[in-house]
């Protein structure tokens, strides 16, 4: 059924079909007799399922990646729909309109999608009461509570010495908003971001973070993403940090600005231009990486994986190569609505 709708959906620009599908699914939810039928559908109401990680009860281990929903408007729709957790952003600390469009793109036959959003958000304080809001409607549920996860970054127009300040606003703003923290240097997509990976960038704006973490009644779980397309140097240098500051863990990875052995023509690509390239393509190095850190940290790191999880047989991969927790975000514009409970009943 899915894929029938799939088809149709696909002859439209991606973007446009993402808020049209995402808005369709929030009117149907406003509905309480369908959006109960869906979640029988799509949801698994099982308390084995839940793990614990972070300090945080998760009721599944599949999350949805960053970029998505990035300004928390779908979090009981994607709650529905089973999620285990949500990472929601990127934010930055002003609201960005984003490159220009189009920046969101399918390549069908490889299974995977280029983007360059540009961290399009509504900025952190309208996040933050959206955020608010939610959770105070959360309070009377029944179910498992959602986690949610912080994605946070840098305005366009912040020069990267200054960048730690912008982490710092959107962490005290989320702080009471989101479960944990992550952040991203590692977007191909605002210019310049990636050279924040460096050891030294990298250590600024953590040890701000942590510093005003240990000030909190109640410290937040603080991660970093990284990009695939890291030097195994660069790696190592992320290990290291990862350990010599205490992260509590990584997400491995984020979209390649790789275009080898694609099945798409090459004129194609060349159309579409930059951006950052996810899905099954991705799999193979994102997974190479996972299980590289994982081994050389002797299993010390808490990794979420990202990156080509379409299938139950995806995931265990990840899991065998030291992933505790998975994220999707391509696999559910391919594989549809089931995604999640189908990973989790075949697992």
């Amino acid at each position: 059924m899915y894929k029938l709708l799939r088809n149709i959906l696909f002859l439209f620009p991606a973007e446009s079909v993402h808020h049209f599908s995402m808005k369709s699914l929030k009117l149907i939810c406003k509905i309480s007799f369908l959006k109960k039928f869906i979640a029988s559908q799509f949801t698994i109401n099982d308390s084995q399922s839940t793990k614990e990680f972070f300090g945080l009860p998760f009721k599944n281990i599949i999350g949805l990646g960053a970029g998505f929903d990035k300004n928390a408007l779908y979090l009981n729709e994607l709650q529905t729909l089973g999620f285990g957790f949500v990472e929601i952003g990127t934010v930055t600390p002003l609201p960005q309109a984003g490159n220009d469009k189009p920046r969101l793109f399918r390549l069908k036959k490889d299974k995977a999608l280029i983007n360059r959003m540009g961290f399009n958000n509504d900025g952190v304080k309208v996040i933050a009461e959206r955020l608010r809001e939610w959770k105070h409607s959360q309070q009377s549920t029944v179910n498992g509570q959602l986690i949610v996860g912080g994605n946070i970054g840098k305005n366009k127009t912040t020069p990267n010495e200054n960048a730690w300040k912008d982490y710092e606003i959107c962490f005290r703003e989320l702080f009471d908003r989101v479960d944990y923290f992550v952040v991203n240097v590692s977007s191909p997509n605002t210019p310049g971001l990636r050279d924040l990976q460096e050891k030294d960038s990298l250590k600024k704006i953590f040890l701000t973070l942590q510093n005003i973490n240990r000030e909190q009644k109640n410290q937040k779980p603080l991660l970093l993403k990284i990009a695939p397309d890291l030097s195994w140097s660069q790696i190592d240098d992320v290990i290291d940090l990862a350990i010599e500051i205490k992260l509590d863990g990584l997400i491995v990875t984020n979209t390649t600005i790789n275009r080898e052995d694609l099945n798409t023509q090459y004129s194609i690509l060349n159309a579409i231009g930059n951006g950052g390239l996810s899905g099954t393509p991705l799999k193979e190095r994102s997974t190479e990486i996972l299980k590289y850190i994982s081994e050389k940290s002797n299993g010390s790191i808490t990794i979420i994986a990202s990156g080509g999880i379409f299938t139950a047989a995806d995931a265990k991969e990840k899991i065998n190569a030291g992933a505790s927790l998975l994220q999707l975000w391509t696999g559910f514009i391919y594989e549809g609505p089931a995604i999640v409970k189908n990973i989790l009943e075949q697992m």
